[in-house]
């Protein structure tokens, strides 16, 4: 009988700390990997490093000054757009998972308090 309790004291202990394994390690990698993911293949479409790389060079080989400056304007405005883009989305994911963080502690709170 000692040994059956014994191992069901630990099986229930074991069971607890599996679940707050697979729920913040593993989803945290799993998550990630999916916003990663997500952002390089935005990054395939907007290309904010090439941008990025070519702000100083004329738009279209146009060596004349207009397409100098028309060129570093147009890349200009496509790196701040892209990066809002970019920053948005950022924070949208983040806030959904720490809204994921925090629903274990939450459920467990509201569980206890009544």
């Amino acid at each position: 009988m000692n040994f059956a309790l014994v191992y069901l004291v630990q099986q229930f202990f074991y069971r607890i700390f599996d679940f707050f394994y697979h729920w913040y390690i593993k989803s945290g990698r799993f998550y990630s990997n999916i916003v990663l993911n997500r952002l390089e293949k935005l990054d395939y479409y907007f290309a904010w490093r090439i941008t990025l790389k070519n702000l100083f060079q004329p738009l279209y080989k146009d060596y004349s000054i207009i397409g100098y400056v028309l060129g570093f304007f147009f890349r200009l405005l496509r790196l701040l757009i892209t990066s809002v883009i970019y920053a948005f989305i950022f924070i949208f994911a983040a806030g959904l998972y720490l809204l994921w963080l925090a629903a274990p502690i939450y459920l467990i709170a509201k569980t206890f308090s009544g």
